[in-house]
């Protein structure tokens, strides 16, 4: 007996909607372990995510570049940005010592990274998953006008027009 071609690529489309889960589940995962770094930096530091330099330093870089007064950085704060602070290196088992500034600043560059992936990964979940229901392998499950509406979400606000 022949499996149809149909329901091989059905299935090879599942298979890459379960890894593309996984990915993303393993992705949250080191999201958070990131957030959780930066906020004990933050503790260390004596700083708050909201910490960050006053607008009017940055209305006033645009208008003379000459800085006025001398920029915080919104992790370091007035903490020693020299001091030294063990990291390990995401997928490894190595420790290194490196200043306090520069350990915050990878781990915020890795946690933007990360960022874009999982939003990457999430479009790219919903699209296998579509794709899954055109080809009506959970339409006993999920109504194919359900799904395509879950999928076609945006994050944007609707703009209404005041009369």
């Amino acid at each position: 007996m022949e499996i149809p071609e149909e329901v091989i690529e059905v299935e090879i489309e599942a298979e890459n909607l379960l890894l593309a889960r996984h990915e993303l589940v393993e992705i949250d995962r080191m999201r958070n372990g990131n957030r959780e770094a930066l906020t004990q930096l933050r503790k260390r530091a004596k700083t708050t995510k909201t910490s960050v330099p006053s607008p009017f330093e940055s209305l006033m870089r645009d208008i003379d570049p000459r800085p006025l007064v001398k920029e915080v950085c919104a992790t370091c704060g007035h903490h020693n940005a020299r001091e030294k602070t063990l990291l390990m290196f995401p997928g490894t088992d190595t420790f290194v010592t490196i200043p306090f500034h520069a350990a915050h600043t990878i781990i915020e560059e890795d946690q933007a990274r990360l960022d874009f992936d999982s939003k990457k990964l999430q479009s790219n979940v919903k699209e296998k998953a579509l794709l899954i229901s055109e080809k009506g392998a959970i339409s006993d499950k999920i109504n194919h006008g359900v799904l395509k509406s879950m999928v076609t979400l945006t994050d944007k606000p609707k703009i209404v027009e005041k009369d």
